[in-house]
């Protein structure tokens, strides 16, 4: 039987043991309290973990996983996780963040069924509709599959925009940004795409709800 699974628990011990050397209060600073600036919606790809690659510490980013990086409006997790992130512990940042070379991206563009995910994948798939003129228009697959990444990342910023949770902040005057950025694994480096919502007037009228507030 592998029972590779059981290093894991022996890195853990040594990770301890190290954030105690470098200092004794980690712990029980860690512990007290959550109050992170950014929410991170990201991809679940194990090579792009947001703390390491953003050099934040532990507490500092509030994450959500998924494949391609998705804000999909049926999805109570998401959505559990962006109501927190933004009406508790009112982080004044969110990023979305994709990366090139997403399978999810890669496997949207194709016509083989996978099963269940077909269904998730879908949703990427509607993005190409939507910017299929200037995709189809990209000769270099590798490039059309970039593009793609990066036009994934923009639909999902409008689709956080388009939230009750996101427009009732701004709504509030909560300080409250939306980014979009693709991370390279070629290079390690992160790229904005120079897409960041700040209000509701940063979305098409059709999308806005009516302030509630009293």
């Amino acid at each position: 039987m592998n029972n590779s699974h059981l290093q894991l628990l022996e890195n853990n011990k040594a990770w301890v043991t190290l954030q105690k050397y470098n200092d004794p209060e980690y712990f029980n600073e860690l512990s007290k309290a959550q109050s992170p600036e950014y929410l991170w919606i990201g991809c679940s790809d194990s090579r792009v973990p947001a703390n390491q690659i953003t050099g934040t510490k532990s507490g500092e980013v509030f994450v959500h996983r998924n494949i391609a990086n998705m804000v999909v409006h049926s999805d109570m997790n998401m959505l559990s996780v962006l109501s927190y992130a933004v009406e508790v512990l009112k982080v004044k940042h969110i990023i979305v963040c994709g990366h090139y070379g997403c399978g999810g991206v890669m496997a949207a563009m194709g016509g083989k069924q996978y099963g269940l995910i077909d269904n998730w994948l879908r949703h990427i798939k509607d993005v190409y509709r939507l910017h299929h003129k200037e995709l189809d228009a990209i000769e270099d697959k590798d490039q059309r599959v970039r593009r793609l990444v990066e036009l994934n990342v923009i639909e999902q910023v409008h689709d956080l925009g388009k939230t009750s949770i996101v427009q009732n902040a701004w709504n509030n005057d909560q300080e409250l940004q939306i980014h979009g950025w693709v991370y390279d694994l070629n290079d390690g480096l992160l790229k904005d795409l120079g897409v960041t919502f700040k209000c509701a007037k940063d979305l098409h009228a059709v999308y806005h709800f009516e302030d509630t507030t009293p």
